[in-house]
């Protein structure tokens, strides 16, 4: 019966998202070019994801917010294992995020407008000169006070267990000097895991560790080693309590 909720909700949440994008994109993208700032068309994209997420019957619990600076720019580094990853830790982190996207969506149409308008910065992972240039792209955005949140690993986990880590965003934290924020989803893996096409519905778990200062640290290595530790720790107790 589970199973089944799951598969009807999960095909609501498709339902929503055939109707709403066109309908947010034809309000917001005018908007936005009329008043020059995407602020509109990214509240639009948080009210879909957090409306996508609730209709998945996926509640949200963000621990660790008093930890942060409410107007700081932050880098959010966070684990990732399952595809609702996104679209519940990008509504959780306060203020606006940017993310690194790979650059084939932005030839997505529609889409691809919406990225470049939010500011979403294109990474070409393949090519070692674009993925230096987008660390570049980046630092402009959080110039601007827009914080970036990245997937370290790089990719889902299959498995579940946290994967080595890419350098680039520790390059990236390094040379901009903007304090890394750790972040921890538990439960996701549970709800859809990978090669799962329906999320079941129940909680999941962001919690925002302290910030760090690259400043702090020698080298990249020992920030990469500091951020991994404080990921993996609640990781570590989710799984040693059975879930």
């Amino acid at each position: 019966m589970r199973k089944l909720v799951a598969i009807v909700r999960t095909a609501l949440v498709l339902l929503f998202l055939v109707f709403y994008l066109p309908l947010a994109a034809l309000i917001a993208f005018p908007w936005s070019l009329l008043v020059g700032n995407a602020n509109f068309l990214y509240a639009c994209g948080m009210f879909g994801a957090r409306a996508a997420v609730r209709i998945a019957g996926i509640r949200v619990v963000r621990e660790g917010l008093e930890r942060l600076d409410p107007q700081g720019t932050y880098i959010y580094m966070c684990n990732h294992v399952s595809n609702i990853d996104p679209p519940v830790v990008v509504p959780a982190i306060p203020r606006r995020t940017s993310v690194l996207v790979k650059r084939e969506l932005f030839k997505v149409p529609i889409l691809g407008k919406a990225m470049r308008m939010g500011s979403l910065v294109p990474v070409d992972r393949t090519n070692r000169d674009a993925a230096i240039r987008s660390l570049g792209a980046a630092s402009e955005v959080m110039r601007t006070g827009i914080n970036m949140t990245v997937f370290p690993e790089g990719t889902r986990s299959r498995g579940g267990k946290l994967l080595p880590f890419k350098k680039g965003p520790f390059y990236l934290a390094m040379e901009s000097g903007v304090p890394v924020v750790p972040m921890t989803i538990l439960n996701s893996y549970e709800l859809m895991p990978p090669g799962q096409n329906y999320a079941l519905p129940g909680e999941v778990r962001v919690i925002f560790h302290a910030p760090l200062d690259p400043k702090d640290f020698e080298d990249k290595d020992q920030l990469m080693e500091a951020v991994r530790n404080a990921i993996a720790g609640p990781l570590e107790r989710h799984d040693h309590e059975g879930h």
